[in-house]
């Protein structure tokens, strides 16, 4: 079996790799569904914003359904939802010569597998790998102990598994007395491929005071998970090992807009010089 150190150098092919998101229109079974634009429209959504994503340079693409609000929690996702992220990350695979990942809402581990199984994708996000946090659709519970078993049921240890702890939008009172240092240890005990650092919200980047120690403390890939931006990025960069990027590559910076090529291109243009090509 590939260490994580192999699994990560054989898909990224560069040092700290950018990912990229995708944020799928809402999907068939939520309420903001748009039964009139159907599969198409957000296909097409999802290809028009990944095109500018590659043209700007990007290292590889994470698709998401970021607007399936509000979330339920893993456990309770239906197959429509399953169904439908893996169809948008297989077309994105047959499209584009990147690397794909899956994030599903809310913890939604064993589902984002599959997706990624189905579509030949590399990589999934879990926001509670381990431990338990109080989200806005009630109390998240570690994905980790049944999440690794689907993997290996699967025969996907190929594919990664990068963990979030202390995620954004959430509160962690549940665990206040472990310190963030244990909590990313905790990540790489679930068995995960790599630790997603994050600030409190979306849009938010974690301080350079928590990357540092965090970074010193695993020994598998650190990586932001909010808040990078091409103002940040001498600063935080050079301390971690990747980084997950959303807004920052929005036009006007924005969540809701469409991804921008031009504030990519800057975006990688800047990267590559900190990594040295």
């Amino acid at each position: 079996m590939k260490t994580w150190q192999q699994k990560f150098t054989d898909v990224f092919k560069t040092t700290k790799p950018i990912l990229g998101m995708v944020h799928l229109k809402p999907l068939p079974g939520t309420p903001l569904y748009d039964s009139a634009g159907g599969m198409q429209k957000i296909m097409d959504g999802a290809l028009a914003d990944a095109g500018r994503l590659v043209k700007g340079g990007i290292d590889g693409i994470q698709v998401e359904n970021q607007w399936d609000r509000p979330f339920q929690k893993g456990g309770d996702l239906g197959p429509e939802t399953v169904a439908c992220i893996a169809a948008a990350a297989a077309r994105l695979r047959l499209e584009f010569d990147v690397p794909v990942g899956v994030t599903v809402h809310l913890n939604g581990v064993k589902q984002a597998l599959a997706a990624a199984v189905a579509a030949d994708c590399q990589w999934v996000r879990a926001f509670e790998l381990a431990n338990a946090y109080v989200s806005n659709a009630g109390i998240i519970e570690a994905a980790g102990p049944e999440a690794m078993r689907y993997r290996s049921f699967l025969r996907a240890e190929h594919i990664m598994v990068f963990g979030d702890f202390h995620v954004k939008h959430g509160s962690h009172h549940l665990i206040e007395d472990r310190s963030i240092l244990e909590q990313a240890e905790d990540v790489q005990t679930a068995l995960g491929d790599g630790v997603i650092v994050t600030g409190i919200k979306t849009g938010t980047p974690p301080s350079r005071e928590n990357v540092e120690p965090i970074r010193n403390a695993v020994s598998i890939p650190v990586l932001i998970g909010s808040g990078l931006s091409i103002d940040n990025l001498d600063e935080l960069l050079p301390h971690v090992d990747g980084a997950v990027v959303g807004s920052a590559f929005k036009e006007e910076g924005r969540l809701a807009n469409p991804v921008d090529a031009e504030r990519v291109r800057a975006f990688m243009e800047k990267v590559r010089g900190i990594r040295g090509g």
